[in-house]
């Protein structure tokens, strides 16, 4: 009996210790920092940390899936009580030493626009310049990352703002439940757009396993982060 291989999508892997993932309203950016860490802590033996510091928006946040994380054995370093969801610029010293101490793999979820990286801007000189990867989530469905001259103004603004140098971008169009196979195809070619306008890599495209369905691992030239709902609404989380 012929057994018939299945293609396996190949995924991300990180030689630095440190991930900035920066990302605007609707990016998704705080679910593929949250899936990103989970995906280390799988494929990795080295410690996984992960820090919310998005101001800019309140909604959706890293930190409501702190629980999650520790149970996957991921250290969240995140306010607590009363600040826990506060809207504050608060960078908790242990965020500093843990940009300092390059202990394992440190995920650090950023608001994506030029107000939300000053952030940044405090922690800079805690950077090594080669030691870090600050990647862009990019949504094609948003209005400030559409096309490429949008995109490429952002990236202007943001690292104007942070004084730190994008190293990448990761490629996450979609339109919630109704994402299609075709959609997230579409929102990868402006990431290769962008790619051939700034050298930068696409580090990884990223969907679910149901969009995923649908697209042949062998058309893309890109890793695969598999993402699972982690940052549900409140009427969908009294769903399950």
């Amino acid at each position: 009996m012929m057994v018939r291989s299945v293609k396996q999508f190949s995924t991300p892997t990180f030689t630095k210790s440190i991930l900035i993932i920066v990302g605007g309203y609707g990016s998704g950016k705080s679910e593929v920092a949250i899936n990103l860490a989970r995906h280390l802590s799988i494929s990795q033996s080295d410690p996984v940390t992960i820090a919310d510091l998005d101001i800019v928006n309140p909604y959706f946040r890293s930190r409501e899936a702190d629980e999650q994380l520790e149970a996957l054995g991921i250290t969240p370093l995140n306010p607590r009580g009363g600040y826990r969801y506060a809207d504050l610029p608060i960078i908790l010293p242990e965020i500093k030493g843990a940009i300092e101490q390059h202990k394992g793999k440190l995920v650090l979820d950023i608001g994506g626009d030029d107000v939300g990286a000053r952030i940044l801007s405090s922690l800079a000189e805690s950077f090594e310049p080669d030691g870090y990867e600050l990647l862009l989530v990019l949504n094609a469905n948003r209005p400030f990352t559409r096309d490429v001259d949008s995109c490429l103004k952002l990236v202007r603004e943001i690292e104007a703002a942070s004084r730190l140098k994008f190293t990448g971008f990761i490629s996450n169009t979609h339109l919630l439940t109704d994402t299609t196979a075709e959609i997230v195809l579409s929102g990868l070619k402006l990431a290769g757009r962008l790619r051939e306008h700034t050298g930068l890599p696409v580090v990884f495209l990223s969907a679910t396993d149901e969009v995923l369905e649908g697209i042949d691992p062998e058309s893309l030239d890109v890793p695969v982060l598999k993402l699972n709902r982690f940052l549900l609404k409140p009427w969908e989380r009294r769903k399950r």
